[in-house]
């Protein structure tokens, strides 16, 4: 029995209620006990994201949904919990699906425009066999997501149109935001291009890829603007890795009489800051409690 959901109604009443759905990209089993417990602490639906290149790392599109779903009953997490591939190819959207993830992106956005549509056409219809939703993207995000490279292109407005038609839950659409830390010298979101989306998708549910360093100010006005879905890989990372850094320089791992080298101890401190930043995320996105 799957245990995990599509998407539609989630990012259908985050739209209709002006907050955005978490997508928390998982990296490892410590990842998804942090997000899902803090899904569960807080009463909050949430999205799980895998790329291809952590799928791979996890050993496969099956092992992940087998984890998942074991998870979430071993958990006790009762609030909607969805498993979505991030990012997927043709190839690895048609295989996410087969495998028994609740929802998939196919990234599309580097092909041919006719192409794109070719292909999501595709993907959409085993999607509606599989009881699955799709996120398509146009304009590609930019920095780099396991090896499809955007500069941060802003979508092409009549393409976006196109797109939202078809029978997609969600649309990622370009609009100058990047994969990453953000540099510097970045010139933010362009909400000019965003409100012509919005005005042309006809209430599509719209998808924020690159939600690590976006300013709180603009991520409440994309959300203003028709964005439902916010995704974050990145912050999860850097504090995992500061807690995991913090816990080994005070030379825990090195207590020998409580065992401060179990794995499960080490990794603890890391899985806590995740959950953290999860929530904190939930209250930026206006989601939290929303289950």
């Amino acid at each position: 029995m799957r245990k995990t959901v599509n998407i539609k109604q989630m990012v259908k009443d985050a739209a209709m209620g002006h907050y955005a759905i978490a997508h928390i990209n998982i990296n490892n089993l410590e990842w998804i006990k942090g997000a899902l417990s803090a899904a569960k602490e807080t009463n909050t639906p949430i999205i799980l994201g895998v790329s291809e290149g952590a799928a791979k790392y996890m050993c496969g599109f099956k092992n992940i949904v087998d984890m998942v779903n074991n998870m979430i009953v071993s958990m006790g997490v009762t609030q909607p919990v969805a498993l979505h591939l991030d990012h997927g190819s043709y190839e690895g959207a048609m295989a996410a699906l087969k495998a028994g993830f609740s929802s998939v992106m196919f990234d599309g956005s580097h092909l041919p425009f006719d192409q794109n549509i070719t292909k999501l056409k595709k993907v959409l219809a085993y999607a509606m066999i599989k009881n699955a939703s799709v996120e398509a993207e146009v304009g590609s995000i930019g920095g780099q997501e396991d090896g499809v490279v955007g500069n941060g292109e802003l979508a092409d407005v009549n393409q976006c149109e196109t797109i939202a038609k078809l029978s997609i839950s969600c649309l990622a659409a370009g609009i100058g935001n990047i994969h990453g830390i953000y540099p510097k010298n970045w010139k933010g979101l362009n909400f000019k291009r965003l409100s012509e989306i919005t005005r042309v998708c006809n209430n599509k549910p719209l998808v924020l890829h690159g939600g690590t360093g976006i300013p709180t100010d603009q991520i409440k006005q994309a959300i203003s603007l028709g964005v439902a879905k916010i995704n974050v890989n990145t912050e999860c990372q850097l504090a995992f890795a500061a807690a995991t850094r913090k816990y080994i320089e005070e030379k825990k791992d090195l207590d020998t009489n409580a065992k401060g080298f179990d794995p499960r101890k080490l990794l603890k401190p890391g899985t806590e800051a995740i959950k953290n930043m999860v929530i904190e995320k939930f209250e930026i996105f206006g989601c939290k409690g929303k289950a």
